[in-house]
């Protein structure tokens, strides 16, 4: 004999079409104007720092970046569903959603540049540093939220990972781990389609990647990525959800990386123009501002303003990051351990005796 024993569905959320038109039953959310807008002026904020990080690589000046074109829709809604209170712990490609948070810009530049203070930011004190690693951060995200289970505090952990990740034992055992305990976490997949060559398609066989929830045993639902206001409306009843105690959530955010994985990279080796191209349809950017505009929520003048707004920050940013002078050697001991241990302690004398003669 066999007989059903389960069945599941994997929900998908969409509040714009591609032409920025609203689609059925929206969030209520649609009808918040300053919202909306803060949205929009955060991901051309986004756009416009990680033009800048990019020149700023190929003139020798700042390390290997991690551009989020086409992608700002993510870390933007991601990080517009959280209360400051609540934790984030990005992966290397969330600089919308350190921004939207209060993180200064020269921080991240300063990362990138290779100086560790870049991670000793202002504002969300206890966020989690950029993880490169893929997925390691995930369990982290399980213990972060395990400690506010155990501290009764109305808090909740937020991860973001990208689509290669998914394929990690690290995800997985999260995964897992929030489930069993009910854990208030938001784990975000920013589903770029690409894990640096490898397509979907060859990294699992899946039809989605919300569906990984199932096995979990948590909530799982697909979002359509480049739309900004549908993330943001997903992650927040998510984030909401779990901090009433109603377990974890698993949010797919279908985007398209429509730049390099980082700059030392070349997707035009492993994918092609015309797919690029179709992408650039899609791009969050563009689709809110016809939104915006379309409800008269937004004018010409506004766009003008802001693109000059966006260029004076991320510029002042990039000065205060070329003045920061470089940190001594013995920076590379810091930040490792809250007391050195007795093998390192003769490296670090050394060291410093060196710098100080």
């Amino acid at each position: 004999m066999r007989q059903t024993l389960a069945t599941f569905a994997v929900e998908e959320v969409r509040v714009l079409a591609p032409d920025g038109t609203l689609l059925p039953d929206p969030p209520e959310c649609v009808h918040d104007r300053d919202l909306l807008v803060r949205l929009y002026r955060a991901m051309v904020l986004t756009r416009t720092f990680d033009a800048r990080a990019i020149a700023l690589q190929r003139t020798g000046r700042l390390g290997t970046y991690a551009s989020s074109l086409g992608q700002e829709a993510v870390p933007v809604g991601t990080a517009a569903a959280m209360r400051p209170e609540d934790v984030l712990l990005p992966a290397f490609r969330e600089q919308g959603a350190l921004l939207w948070r209060g993180v200064p810009p020269e921080h991240p530049l300063l990362y990138w540049g290779g100086d560790e203070r870049g991670s000793n930011w202002p504002g969300p004190r206890e966020d989690f540093p950029i993880c490169v690693p893929v997925g390691t951060h995930a369990p982290h995200a399980a213990g972060v939220a395990m400690a506010f289970r155990l501290e009764r505090a109305p808090r909740v952990a937020v991860c973001v990972f990208g689509d290669g990740a998914t394929s990690k034992g690290d995800v997985y055992e999260a995964l897992n781990f929030a489930g069993v305990w009910r854990l208030p976490m938001v784990a975000v997949i920013n589903d770029n389609r690409w894990a640096i060559s490898v397509p979907l398609s060859l990294q699992t066989a899946a039809e989605t990647l919300a569906q990984k929830a199932i096995a979990a045993g948590i909530r799982g639902l697909r979002v359509d990525g480049n739309d900004v206001i549908a993330v943001y409306a997903a992650v927040r009843e998510a984030v909401e959800r779990a901090r009433a105690g109603g377990g974890p959530t698993l949010v797919e955010c279908v985007t398209y990386r429509l730049c390099d994985h980082t700059t030392a990279d070349d997707s035009r080796r492993y994918r092609d123009d015309a797919e690029v191209s179709e992408h650039w349809k899609l791009e969050p950017v563009a689709r809110l501002r016809r939104h915006l505009l379309e409800r008269g929520f937004w004018t010409r003048e506004d766009e003008e303003a802001l693109l000059e707004e966006c260029r004076h920050t991320v510029e002042e940013a990039v000065e205060r990051y070329l003045a920061t002078p470089p940190d001594r050697p013995t920076a590379m001991f810091h930040h490792l351990y809250a007391e050195l241990p007795a093998a390192l302690r003769p490296q670090y004398e050394e060291l410093r005796a060196r710098e100080e003669a």
